[in-house]
């Protein structure tokens, strides 16, 4: 980061954009340029980890690429990493929740024994489009006993509704980036 460039100019420019996929008129934000770059990678979870308020005990990335950032999140917060998987990836006893896609349903599981009740945790993902997947996270980590007040995406894409839905869920979003209207 050059010290005229803002923190989010600094995770935008290593944040690679693809146009038409994965079909026409989408603007993919592709992190794995940011991922790549260490100092890059390395500055985003500091960034995450400073919109953080208050203790944290789990930090629960959302498959796929939440468990990038999770891990590295709850490292620097002194926390453990709970891992929301696609329905039939955990082995064992799990609880889930399913919620509404373009055409369809899918669902998302924890395993059962994963959070405590009354556990402090923070949703971590790379990016909030719809808000249809981290909401889901937060009801079932709620069904579970958890806490959630927080969610940080490295991304987010305010035209679509996802964090402003999620704030109607009581829950503070942060994002180190936005991509508005494209």
């Amino acid at each position: 980061m050059t010290t005229t460039e803002s923190a989010a100019d600094a995770i935008r420019r290593r944040i690679r954009t693809i146009p038409d996929f994965p079909k026409p008129g989408i603007q993919f934000r592709d992190i794995t340029t940011l991922l790549l770059d260490p100092e890059g990678l390395r500055f985003a979870v500091e960034q995450m980890v400073a919109s953080v308020e208050g203790p944290i005990d789990l930090v629960a990335g959302i498959e796929a690429r939440g468990f990038v950032f999770a891990p590295a999140v709850a490292l620097a917060l002194g926390a453990g990493v709970l891992l929301v998987r696609k329905d039939g990836k955990l082995p064992g006893a799990t609880i889930a929740e399913d919620y509404a896609l373009e055409y369809g349903t899918d669902r998302i599981t924890i395993h059962a024994d994963a959070c405590t009740p009354g556990a402090r945790v923070l949703l971590v993902d790379d990016l909030i489009a719809t808000g249809g997947t981290a909401r889901a996270a937060v009801r079932l980590l709620r069904k579970a006993g958890a806490t959630v007040t927080q969610a940080a995406f490295v991304i987010d894409l305010p035209d679509l509704g996802g964090a402003d839905a999620l704030r109607g869920d009581g829950i503070t979003v942060r994002s180190l980036v936005a991509y508005e209207g494209d």
